[in-house]
């Protein structure tokens, strides 16, 4: 009788187990050291190309960002060598500097898999220094029709340097962010990814990120809270510097601060619809070795189990920084919906188009539905409102000669493939 509960009891486990199925991703924000206006040494992103094809983000957060057409090289570079599903989000120019510096050479952005997830809008949050970036992403689960979840990522490089006044320029960022996260559901999934630039948890502005009475209240996933400035104490947590050599760019005073961080809202260590994977906050490149500290990253003295010197070199070549990587987990299940077996959109005159871009769509789908149209390199081109229309004309005469793609958010459905030919 024992023996047939025992076995009951694990069939019933197995069940539940298939039915609660669950999906992890993982998640990377990068400090790119002036890409790729810092050019020694040479054709860095060889070196980036081992950092993403080790850990292979299904979300790639990044700053210090120089142009688009780097951004469109690192894209390149990932669908070609990790994953033809990556995509881009519209890259944008800093813009918050404006008044005083206008300089906008150092920009954020983030790369998906689209296969995973959908892009949903991304919006500028301007600050008294650098922007914000927000980028709302949707799962793509089966559920996204009935139980859409969504992540609030935003990637921002605080004010750099010691000392009360830049201390009181990063809480003036954050205060702006901190209004804006006011207009947001109290509810919302925020990943607050970027290099803070700060030395210690008690500064104002870090203080003001993790306050309960905030709207949104960030809460730092490794738990470890302090001084980090040149403490060994922190080593496990430390992103910055790399390096002790000079000529490579950036900061030369070996690994000895923690300035880089992915925090996420308190709902996120809780809730039960997405939420962060325990104990996979990492910093990629870091073994925890206490005879790394003030060291350069690739040196013996930084050797450990969880990162070969391969991994550790590029690391070292690519930025004076290390990434910072968590894992967040979904009770649902990725793949196609019900609508996944039917197109709901088509070509009026074909799929060659001149300036006109005729589609009608089925009228099941019309309601509140909104048409992406991207480039042959994943940059989103222009964003079509269907208005309840069965039939859409849009006048695409301004777009370049090549191949393009219509998406449509809200539904899994196979991309459009339409080709410009003036």
């Amino acid at each position: 009788m024992k023996k047939n509960i025992i076995i009951t009891f694990f069939l019933c486990a197995f069940s539940l187990n298939g039915l609660f199925a669950q999906e992890t991703f993982k998640m990377m924000f990068y400090n790119l050291l002036n890409f790729p206006l810092q050019s020694i040494p040479p054709n860095r992103i060889q070196y980036l190309e081992t950092i993403l094809s080790n850990y292979q983000p299904d979300i790639f957060m990044v700053c210090e960002l120089n142009n688009e057409s780097a951004s469109n090289g690192i894209l390149n570079m990932m669908q070609q060598s990790i994953n033809t599903n990556y995509a881009g989000a519209n890259f944008v120019l800093n813009t918050s500097d404006d008044n005083f510096g206008n300089q906008n050479d150092l920009q954020n952005m983030l790369y998906y898999d689209s296969s995973k997830f959908i892009l949903e809008s991304q919006t500028v949050i301007t600050t008294i220094y650098r922007d914000f970036n927000h980028y709302r992403l949707k799962l793509n689960t089966t559920q996204q029709g009935t139980n859409p979840i969504y992540i609030d990522a935003i990637v921002c490089h605080l004010k750099a340097s010691s000392g009360s006044e830049n201390e009181v320029l990063r809480l003036q960022m954050i205060n702006d962010l901190e209004n804006y996260l006011d207009t947001l559901p109290a509810n919302s999934n925020v990943i607050l990814a970027g290099d803070f630039n700060m030395y210690t948890s008690s500064e104002t502005g870090f203080v003001e990120l993790a306050n309960p009475s905030n709207n949104i209240t960030f809460t730092d996933p490794a738990n470890r809270l302090g001084s980090w400035h040149t403490n060994a104490t922190f080593i496990d947590v430390f992103t910055q510097s790399t390096r002790t050599a000079t000529g490579l760019g950036g900061a030369t005073g070996g690994f000895d601060d923690r300035f880089d961080f992915i925090l996420t809202s308190e709902n996120m260590i809780s809730n039960t619809d997405l939420y962060y994977v325990n104990n996979s906050y990492k910093v990629f490149g870091n073994n925890n070795n206490p005879s790394c500290f003030n060291q350069e990253i690739n040196s013996t003295n930084c050797d450990g189990s969880d990162f070969s010197f391969s991994i550790r070199n590029a690391l070292y070549n690519f930025s004076d920084h290390l990434p910072v990587t968590i894992e967040l987990q979904t009770n649902q299940t990725l793949g196609i919906n019900d609508y996944a077996f039917q197109q709901p959109i088509e070509f009026i005159n074909g799929n060659m188009i001149n300036s006109i871009l005729s589609l009608k769509i089925q009228p099941e789908f019309i309601s509140n539905q909104t048409l992406y149209v991207y480039d042959s390199i994943g940059k989103l081109i222009k964003t079509i409102n269907t208005k309840n229309s069965i039939y859409i004309n849009e006048d695409l005469s301004m777009l370049a000669n090549g191949l393009y793609y219509i998406v449509l958010p809200q539904l899994n459905v196979k991309p459009l493939k339409f080709v410009i030919s003036h």
